[in-house]
């Protein structure tokens, strides 16, 4: 998924579910953390080729970051005056995880081990099907967010 779709998806989606917008503005920052640590790829193809071998491997293992999660949770209760900068780091983790869950719907990232990936391929990246996601799962939020429920109910009861 291009950056600018795993920001705004990912904008969306933590808006939706928290209603914080400090939250959604440090996931939306951390929604590229796993593409960033990775560095931009090479212009020259045979670096392109083994920058790409290395793509989606240790920095798009979900364990890293929920660990950091866990560890952001519990210094909250020996450095309380941290707590906001500590909730804006979680913003970011979020993020991050959010943006490994997003480039799995478009290829494959290790989620069980860093060696073996997963993943589904519902789209190439920068095709009008990634936009076409992009605007169903922003819908969805938008539906969840500010649907009608009783809607629903009468349907699914």
């Amino acid at each position: 998924m291009k950056w600018i779709n795993h920001q705004i998806v990912t904008g969306f989606v933590v808006a939706a579910a928290t209603d914080d917008a400090l939250l959604t503005a440090s996931a939306i920052v951390g929604s590229v953390i796993p593409d960033r640590v990775e560095g931009s790829p090479p212009r020259d193809s045979s670096a392109y080729w083994k920058w790409r071998s290395r793509h989606r491997t240790w920095s798009h293992y979900p364990l890293i970051y929920l660990a950091l999660i866990g560890a952001a949770h519990f210094a909250k209760d020996y450095f309380p005056d941290a707590t906001l900068a500590l909730n804006l780091a979680t913003g970011a983790l979020v993020g991050a995880l959010l943006h490994i869950a997003e480039d799995a719907l478009c290829g494959k990232v290790p989620v069980f081990t860093p060696h073996r990936k997963h993943g589904l391929k519902l789209f190439k990246v920068g095709s009008w099907r990634e936009y076409f996601v992009a605007a169903l799962i922003i819908a969805a939020c938008l539906f969840a967010r500010f649907g009608n429920v009783d809607l629903l109910r009468s349907y699914f009861p």
